[in-house]
C-alpha cells in the first residue's frame, strides 16, 4: 500500500488524476471502475482539462460506475449516471456506450445484479477501481455489516449514510433509501485501486480502514489485503493516523 499525504483538496484532486491519468497513457485501452460523491469532483476536472488540451485520451476506455441509487433514473440530477456525465463522461472523448452504470430503475433487482456483475466479467475486469470512503467505512455503498457482500447487490443504506446525502436532495423524504452496489469480491478484483480521502470527518475511518482489524463493520478495511492500493488524502483525513504516529 502507498499512501501520498496532500495539504489540501486541490492537491488530493490532482494526485489522484495524475494516478489514473498515468494509467490511461500506459494502457489506452483500460477499464476504469469509477466513484461518486464530492470527493472526486475536483479530480474529474483535472481529467476533463487534460483531455481537452490534448494530453489524455478516452476513446478506447471502457468504466462501469461503483453504485447507482435505487428508483432513480439516469436523467434523474441527483443519479449517479447523471452526475457521471456532468463532471466526466459530457466533456471528454469516452464513447458512452462504453460507460457502465448500475440501473437505477430495474423491476428486478436480482436479474440486474447479475448483469451487472457479467458486464464487469465481459469487460476482462477493472484496471483501476477508485474509492472514496464514508464517514462509517463504507466503499461503494457497502455499509457497516457482519459479513462481507461478494458481488453486485441492492443495500439498504445506513441512516448516517443517508443523512450524508440529505443535502443534495429537497427534503429527506426525497433521499433514496436503497442502492445497487458492486460488492466487496467485485472491489478486491480490480488489478489496482485508487482510495482518495478528504477532511477531518474521513480521519477515523481512514484510520481503521488502514491500520484497524479487518472486519465488515469497517468495509473499506477489507483492502488491506489488496496487493496494490494507492491512499491519496490531506492532512486532514490522516490526522488520526498521523497522531498514531503511523505515518
Amino acid at each position: 500500500m502507498i499512501i501520498y499525504a496532500a495539504k489540501d483538496y486541490e492537491e488530493v484532486s490532482k494526485k489522484a488524476a495524475t494516478v489514473m491519468g498515468a494509467l490511461i497513457v500506459s494502457k489506452p485501452n483500460a477499464v476504469l471502475g469509477l466513484a461518486t460523491g464530492s470527493t472526486p469532483v475536483g479530480m474529474y476536472r483535472y481529467l476533463v482539462e487534460w483531455c481537452k488540451n490534448g494530453d489524455l485520451d478516452f476513446s478506447q476506455i471502457s468504466s462501469v460506475n461503483l453504485d447507482e441509487y435505487r428508483g432513480l433514473s439516469g436523467d434523474n440530477d441527483q443519479s449517479y449516471r447523471y452526475f457521471m456525465n456532468t463532471n466526466l463522461f459530457d466533456h471528454v472523448n469516452i464513447d458512452k456506450a462504453k460507460t457502465n452504470v448500475p440501473n437505477g430503475l430495474a423491476e428486478d433487482a436480482d436479474q440486474a445484479c447479475a448483469e451487472y456483475n457479467a458486464i464487469i466479467r465481459s469487460m476482462g475486469g477493472v484496471d483501476m477501481q477508485l474509492l472514496g470512503i464514508g464517514g462509517n467505512g463504507h466503499i461503494g455503498f457497502n455499509e457497516p455489516s457482519d459479513v462481507f457482500e461478494k458481488e453486485t447487490h441492492v443495500v439498504d443504506l445506513a441512516e448516517s449514510t443517508i443523512q450524508a446525502n440529505a443535502r443534495f436532495f429537497e427534503s429527506m423524504d426525497d433521499v433514496p433509501k436503497q442502492a445497487f452496489t458492486m460488492g466487496i469480491k467485485n472491489i478486491m478484483e480490480a488489478k489496482k485501486i485508487l482510495l482518495v480521502a478528504t477532511g477531518a470527518a474521513k480521519a477515523d475511518a481512514l484510520y481503521k480502514a488502514l491500520y484497524g482489524p479487518i472486519t465488515p463493520q469497517v468495509p473499506a478495511s477489507i483492502l488491506q489485503l489488496h496487493s496494490d492500493v494507492v491512499v491519496v488524502a490531506d492532512e486532514e483525513a490522516l490526522s488520526v493516523i498521523r497522531e498514531k504516529g503511523l505515518l
